[in-house]
């Protein structure tokens, strides 16, 4: 089996004034840096108003940024927008891309999140690319036709494990408290690495991670499931305790 490191990446999503996110990220900063080695990465994800207090405050640790979206435009007349090439000038290395909420709140279609994904890869960033089905799909016996489709769609051509990391959210365990069972997860996590075979040539290496109500409570069974390589957290994630706890979790 192919050693792939564990990616704890936390998604903040609209929460956070500048006070609370310097202080999250210096308590995640301070443990990682007197941990010693750690077997797992870790990311946060803050909103953009955040990204370069935030940045600069862990810019000595091990600690990673990412943000949580990116246009597929460089810079020009698109008001509202941000380009990739911004977020590494914040120090970001990771960008979520894909988001069952942008997707939603946002009609963001694949070819959509295909066309940022190619963006945020130009500029060096490492795309995460989220893909699940909702509940009505699963329900209709489909979840494993949407998910394909929506990987065929959003990853672009010379997507590789060193660009791109996948994210497995069913829709349905999205801050429900709902949570898929290890064996749907494993089920899911198996397809998803058969459908990145053919699609990228290191397929066996690409990292994917599990999202949906991921908490200190279910983690460590979450993370040992085969071809689970980490976690893409929300709630969990604005809680010091909670989000080093899913980290440490991770064996």
């Amino acid at each position: 089996m192919t050693e792939r490191r564990k990616l704890i990446a936390g998604n903040w999503k609209m929460n956070g004034l500048k006070a609370d996110g310097l202080d999250l990220a210096s308590d995640l900063a301070g443990r990682l840096k007197g941990a010693g080695p750690v077997v797992f990465d870790m990311l946060v994800c803050p909103p953009f108003p955040l990204l370069f207090p935030v940045g600069e405050a862990i810019a000595d640790s091990p600690l990673a940024l990412g943000a949580q979206d990116c246009a597929p435009k460089t810079s020009g007349a698109h008001t509202g927008d941000v380009a990739p090439t911004m977020l590494t000038d914040a120090g970001c290395r990771y960008v979520i891309l894909g988001h069952s909420e942008r997707r939603a709140d946002h009609g963001e279609s694949d070819s959509v999140v295909n066309a940022k994904a190619v963006a945020a890869h130009r500029a060096g960033l490492i795309a995460i690319i989220c893909v699940g089905e909702t509940e009505a799909q699963r329900d209709a016996g489909q979840a494993d036709a949407v998910v394909a489709g929506q990987l065929a769609g959003s990853i672009p051509a010379g997507a590789s494990a060193a660009n791109t990391v996948i994210a497995y959210e069913p829709v349905w365990a999205i801050g429900t408290g709902k949570t898929a069972t290890p064996d749907d997860v494993k089920a899911m996590h198996a397809h998803i690495r058969a459908q990145l075979e053919g699609r990228i040539a290191d397929a066996n290496k690409v990292r994917i991670l599990y999202g949906g109500s991921v908490k200190p409570s279910n983690a460590a069974e979450l993370m040992a499931v085969d071809n689970v390589d980490g976690a893409l957290v929300g709630g969990a994630a604005l809680k010091a305790d909670d989000f080093w706890a899913i980290g440490t979790s991770c064996r």
